[in-house]
């Protein structure tokens, strides 16, 4: 049992889902069953939770969807699926603590490699945001087009980063290097998540189509007017 526990305890943090009721007395009315068999039924349920899980998801371990509340999460982002979004109004406020540098700085101040996709080759303008306590930076992003294409990194061991919310259908699987990947194709609401995990809205903007995928325990998204093959090929390209 014991990848099976360690599993468990790795999908536990992914699903959202409310406590459960304390049926722990009326559950022993109901079934009078001795403890050792108990435990026996608990390891069982264990197992069938983890059979239907790996029925209906993609075999990786950094996803985990509710399909109760619509609620994907994915390499440190949330997707939530919205019948009628709004579009962020006004300017969105920069996310905390976001200041311009140059490449090489920026990759003294967060704690993973920077790494440039060859198809577009040297950023345009360098962003680092969200410092902790000791002064490394949470997000580094590299800006292309004139900002409107851009990749945003960030240490995809820490919790959720951004959060997003689209129309149905919404997010759809897709494959980068042969590790699993979400595609969200077209405009959707954007806003940062910060590290008390509360949802930033005054950084929400509308962005357009992107891929998120995750690379050597570091999160990506690519952002930008592409297609989805031309999204994955640039993502493929990541030096």
């Amino acid at each position: 049992m014991g990848d099976l526990e360690r599993e468990l305890r790795h999908l536990s943090a992914w699903l959202d889902t409310p406590e459960p009721p304390d049926v722990t007395a009326r559950v022993r009315v109901r079934l009078g069953t001795p403890a050792p068999r108990r435990r026996r039924w608990r390891s069982l349920a264990a197992v069938a939770l983890v059979a239907l899980l790996v029925a209906l998801l993609p075999p990786t371990r950094a996803a985990i969807a509710d399909v109760v509340t619509g609620l994907l999460r994915f390499a440190g982002v949330s997707i939530a699926t919205s019948t009628a979004p709004t579009p962020p109004g006004g300017t969105a406020s920069p996310l905390p603590g976001q200041r311009t540098v140059v490449l090489d700085e920026a990759q003294r101040a967060v704690r993973f490699p920077i790494r440039l996709p060859a198809m577009l080759g040297t950023p345009e303008q360098v962003l680092v945001a969200d410092p902790d306590a000791t002064g490394r930076y949470r997000v580094a992003t590299l800006l292309y087009d004139g900002g409107a294409l851009r990749v945003d990194a960030f240490d995809g061991r820490l919790d959720l980063a951004f959060h997003k919310e689209v129309t149905p259908p919404g997010a759809n699987w897709v494959q980068v290097n042969g590790d699993f990947a979400v595609w969200v194709d077209g405009p959707h609401a954007l806003s940062y998540v910060d590290r008390a995990g509360g949802i930033r809205r005054e950084t929400a903007r509308l962005a357009g189509s992107t891929l998120i995928w995750q690379d050597n325990d570091v999160s990506y998204r690519l952002e930008g007017t592409l297609t989805k093959a031309e999204a994955i090929e640039i993502a493929r390209s990541l030096g």
